[in-house]
Parts: C-alpha cells; structure tokens; sequence
C-alpha cells in the first residue's frame, strides 16, 4: 500500500514540476491556437468555432489580442465579427458588425488571450493548494501504512 500511495505521489509531484517549468509553453501554443482558431472560424458548428464563442461570450472579449484581431480573418469578410462578440445581442447588426468603426460601440474590445491566462493564473494557487493538501494525506498515509507494517512485523515472532 505505501508502494502504491508513493507511486501515486511521485507522479502528482512529476505533473506539478512539469506544468510549472512548461507554463510559457503553454501560453505561446494556446495564443497561436486562439489565432488559428479565429483564422478558421466559419459558421458551421464546429468544435474550434464552439469554443472561441463560448469564451468570447463568457469572459467578455472578442478576438486574441484585441477585437481588431477579426478584421485578418475570412469570416469578417464575409459577415464581420461574430455575435459572439457583442455586449448587447439585441443591439448588434450584422451592418454594425462589417463596420469596424460602428463595431467597436457595439463589441467588447478587450483581447481574449489576457483574460484566460490571467483567469488560469488566479486559478493556479487554488489547483497548487488542494494538491498540496491531497499530497500531504498521501505522505501521511505513507508513513501509517509503512509504521503498520513495522508493527505487524514485529508482532508476528510474538504470536507464535
């Protein structure tokens, strides 16, 4: 049992380390990932274009940088920025929308990318402090399992 629980340790530990020595590795690939997905965007339903209205909605902002970051794409030439950007539905025209002077009134105009690392990066402490406690009961459950062991051992001549 205390074979398992330090195994189960030594591999939590490992995903820690690597995730903090990787954190700007990982914000380079999502900003060139949220780039791609804008450039790919298009009004079938599919996966990249779900996810880029889900967080443009939920966070409030619209493109990676800025809401400028639409007017490079395919999409915006064709029906200007998406819904998704909108502050108010109800008050956002697709004319409003072509228009990157009008759209600006009527869009947020905070980038994406800042916003979800900056959610992810106050996220973090949270996600360190329950490992932190989960990998404390398992070295607490370690030394227990180890100290059992021990007692059964040395019992055992006693019994007999």
């Amino acid at each position: 049992y205390a074979m398992l629980l330090s195994l189960i340790f030594l591999i939590v530990l490992v995903a820690a380390i690597v995730g903090f020595v990787f954190r700007h590795e990982i914000k380079t690939n999502f900003e060139s990932n949220l780039d791609l997905a804008l450039k790919d965007y298009n009004v079938t339903a599919d996966r990249h274009s779900e996810a880029v209205d889900t967080i443009q909605r939920t966070l409030h902002c619209c493109g990676v940088q800025n809401y400028s970051d639409w007017e490079r794409t395919e999409y915006f030439s064709q029906r200007g920025i998406p819904r998704s950007c909108c502050k108010n539905q109800n008050d956002c025209s697709e004319e409003d929308l072509k228009d990157p002077n009008k759209a600006k009134l009527k869009v947020f105009v905070d980038g994406c990318f800042f916003l979800v690392t900056s959610t992810m990066e106050s996220k973090m402490s949270i996600v360190a402090g329950i490992s932190f406690g989960i990998s404390c009961f398992q070295l607490i459950g370690i030394v227990l399992s180890c100290c059992l062991s021990r007692y059964i051992t040395n019992n055992q001549y006693e019994m007999v």
